[in-house]
């Protein structure tokens, strides 16, 4: 022990004999600073919309208050507290990680949180405030991929009025204009920390700032996201194991079984009954069951259930149905041994589920589900589904393709989906044979045995009369054709219209043949057809079936409201709705939609969202404007930004296909380059040449010289008088260059600032001369390059 003492002595006087740290004595700085980091904690809760890190802001302060006061110390000490500080958050760093491979983003924004709160104890230098500046950037960046709504948006231009005044204090302390804070008395006054800014540069500055920042965001493109890997899951949900078999589902909105058998009619508690006539539960979709009840009367209040972010824009889809009922739908299948279980492994949130055999191109589509509101434990998701990042332990999957969770969808849950999205080819589809699989036969063919020879009537009668209604001499011949028809015709019908209450089912009363014939309730003298928009979905699946083409229910949610602000789908329960899906060999099931006021086919992955901003501009700007003049700046921006969207989309497919698109997608980047870089110097010698002929023609001539000797390496300083800088250039150029240079200049001081008359023919021969002077240099200089080369 003896032998160390001499050295830990020795090592203690080193540190003692160390220059002390140079501190900042701004308060206003260090007020600033300390603010832009409490603005950055903030930020991350409201992203998350929980308050987990708003104890750090008063530990933050005081660690800030302290290292003011103790700025012109060693604080060995405490440096070494703060070094053991940040070993340890390292390592709960690492233990919080284990349970959030998936999405690493909160992790990393406490661990910097608090690296930033031991930092605050050590911070006497202005370089250290700038590490703290950063450190709130950064947190507001984290912040702003976390974030889900708009709410964000007043932290960024918070964040911002705080940072302009930071800037300018911070670069005062650079040029050590410290006066005002080493004052004594001014620091005890408050009011006088800020007393030197000039505010309205400030606000002139900010408002600069943000217009400009919204005008980068409307025209700012928006590719597709995801590209890095990292999936955003809730934390896991520890459930017991073996007690989940797939076959129930949970949906609200119905009554309960035991209700159900107390009270027969129903909707006592204001939910749905599975059978018979009711009413429809105005929060929960009444389509999301294992069996639904189309026999069902009512609206749903609107409300935001979840918030999508995905690749491409889509229907979420949710649950199919292959068995009509004759008053709605069911899953015939809906046994434990039809059932897919899948587990996934304790260190991972990935399911794998089996992959969907098609002909058709498909793309890989990413999707990240927030719930916002309760749902079943139904997954929505797009067709179809191959990998899956959920927090449970296990995950179902029925005949029908349809992903069920151990419990419903609570609020706050996040979960991801890779789809492999089909592309929709209609002529490949329109080839697709006729020949179904038995399978397909047994379970999407049947049609009630009461109504099936009056729907194959009806539904044959319209396929005659294509040709006099649609005015095509081409008959419809293929499924494909048959179904887009039939969906469009039930779309534009006027017989068949939505209704706002169509008359209740009775007991044995068919719903397609009630929509397609009118209703046995029908008030007295009027026939009643139509009827909800789910009814058209029903009538289409069942008259495609009763011609021979497999079709089935699927129901789910339109894409909803997209945000531009936030990149995300804002889905209500009251975009939910079923299509019918039809079945094409090798090719698999593709939707069509015949409720009126909705697309024909639903959101496909051609469409994006490029410039979703700009086009919400401009469709706010549209309605100011009268339909005529909305039309034809429509058209003429419309085809400009067309073109563009498919240039940049053609640009960067280029370095997807091989070493020859990369080759490509390279030299159309390198011409792009040349003629931008050409245009640009163009642009800047017209600009110059429209500044001088707005000049006095000697002030153009002198300003001609200077631009001439400054190509040469000679440009004039601000602060030389033109005689100045003649005298300078005497070492550098011939006798004669500098003849004509201070002629030039001296006969250009006496119009100045002399009022004399000058001659303009003699001042443009003594340039011309100068630039002859220039040019005989350089042909002199190459030619002796080029004679030393050759020898």
């Amino acid at each position: 022990m003896t032998p160390r003492i001499p050295l830990l002595t020795q090592l203690w006087h080193r540190i003692e004999a160390m220059p002390k740290p140079e501190a900042e004595d701004s308060i206003s700085l260090r007020v600033l600073v300390q603010l832009l980091v409490i603005v950055g904690i903030v930020a991350t809760d409201v992203a998350i919309a929980e308050p987990l890190n708003l104890w750090a802001i008063p530990v933050s302060i005081v660690g800030a208050t302290w290292s003011y006061f103790r700025r012109r110390y060693r604080n060995v000490p405490v440096k070494f507290c703060i070094a053991i500080g940040m070993l340890v958050a390292l390592a709960a760093f690492f233990g919080r990680l284990v349970g959030e491979l998936n999405d690493t983003r909160l992790v990393l924004a406490q661990l910097l949180i608090h690296l930033q709160i031991l930092h605050s104890f050590d911070v006497p230098r202005r370089k250290d405030l700038g590490y703290s500046m950063v450190i709130g950037l950064i947190l507001l960046g984290v912040a702003a991929t976390l974030s889900q709504t708009l709410t964000f948006a007043p932290v960024i231009l918070l964040f911002l009025a705080i940072a302009l005044p930071t800037l300018i204090f911070d670069y005062r302390s650079r040029l050590g204009l410290t006066q005002l804070n080493s004052n004594k008395t001014a620091q005890s006054k408050p009011s006088q920390l800020f007393s030197t800014l000039n505010v309205r540069f400030l606000a002139l500055s900010f408002l600069s700032v943000v217009v400009l920042g919204l005008a980068i965001f409307a025209l700012l493109p928006r590719f597709p996201s995801y590209q890095l890997r990292s999936f955003p899951v809730s934390s896991p949900i520890d459930l017991p194991q073996g007690q989940f078999d797939g076959t129930q589902v949970f949906n609200p909105g119905y009554v309960s079984q035991n209700d159900q058998e107390n009270n027969s009619e129903g909707g006592s508690s204001g939910r749905s009954p599975r059978q018979g006539a009711g009413q429809l539960d105005t929060t929960f979709y009444y389509g999301f069951d294992t069996q639904i009840n189309q026999n069902l009367r009512g609206q749903l209040t609107p409300k935001v259930v979840m918030r999508v972010r995905s690749q491409a824009r889509g229907f979420w889809r949710v649950v199919a149905f292959d068995q009509y009922t004759g008053q709605g739908w069911e899953i015939s299948r809906n046994d434990q041994d039809e059932m897919f279980m899948l587990n996934r492994p304790s260190w991972s949130y990935q399911f794998l589920l089996y992959p969907q055999i098609t002909l058709s191109e498909t793309r890989e589509i990413v999707q990240s589900y927030t719930i916002i509101s309760q749902l079943p434990n139904l997954l929505p998701a797009m067709p179809w589904a191959k990998e899956v990042y959920f927090p449970t332990q296990e995950l179902a999957v029925d005949a029908e393709r349809n992903l069920r969770s151990p419990l419903d969808l609570r609020e706050g849950m996040t979960y991801t989906v890779i789809s492999q999205v089909p592309f929709r080819n209609r002529s490949l589809l329109g080839e697709a044979t006729n020949k179904y699989p038995q399978q397909i036969k047994d379970y999407y063919l049947e049609v009630p045995q009461e109504i099936r020879e009056k729907v194959r009537q009806k539904t044959e009668e319209i396929l005659k009369n294509v040709n006099r209604v649609a005015q095509n001499p081409k008959p419809l011949d293929t499924p494909y054709e048959k179904a887009l028809y039939l969906a469009q015709y039930l779309k534009q019908n006027p017989v068949y219209r939505l209704q706002e209450a169509p008359p209740f089912l009775r007991e044995d009363e068919d719903l397609v043949e009630a929509f397609l014939f009118g209703y046995k309730d029908s008030p007295p003298g009027e026939k009643v057809t139509g009827g909800y928009p789910d009814h058209f979905a029903t009538v289409l699946t069942i008259m495609l079936r009763s011609i021979g083409i497999p079709a089935r229910l699927v129901a789910g949610f339109d894409a909803g409201e997209f945000n531009p602000f936030t990149g995300l789908y804002v889905v209500r329960n009251t975009d939910a709705h079923a299509m019918t899906e039809v079945y094409f060999p090798e090719y698999g099931w593709f939707a069509f939609n015949p409720i009126p006021g909705m697309e024909l086919i639903p959101p496909s992955i051609e469409e994006n969202q490029t410039f979703s901003a700009l086009r919400a501009f401009w469709e706010w700007v549209a309605g100011w404007l009268p339909s005529p003049v909305t039309s034809i700046l429509q058209t003429i921006f419309g085809t400009i930004f067309l073109w563009v969207a498919r240039s940049i989309r053609w640009f960067l497919t280029l370095f997807a296909q091989g070493w020859l698109g990369l080759f490509t997608g390279l030299l159309v980047a390198l011409i792009a380059g040349f003629l931008g870089w050409l245009g640009f110097d163009r642009w800047q010698v017209w600009r110059y040449h429209r500044w001088l002929s707005k000049l006095p023609a000697e002030e153009s001539l002198y300003q001609q010289m200077l631009k001439l000797l400054a190509t040469k390496g000679y440009p004039k300083s601000s602060a030389q008088t033109p005689l100045e800088y003649a005298h300078s250039l005497r070492s550098h150029h011939s006798i004669d260059e500098v003849e004509v240079i201070e002629e030039v200049s001296q006969t250009y001081v006496q119009w100045r600032y002399g009022g004399q008359s000058i001659n303009l023919n003699q001042m443009r021969t003594l340039i011309k001369n100068l630039k002859n002077a220039h040019l005989k240099k350089l042909k002199t200089k190459r030619f002796s390059s080029n004679f030393l080369i050759k020898k």
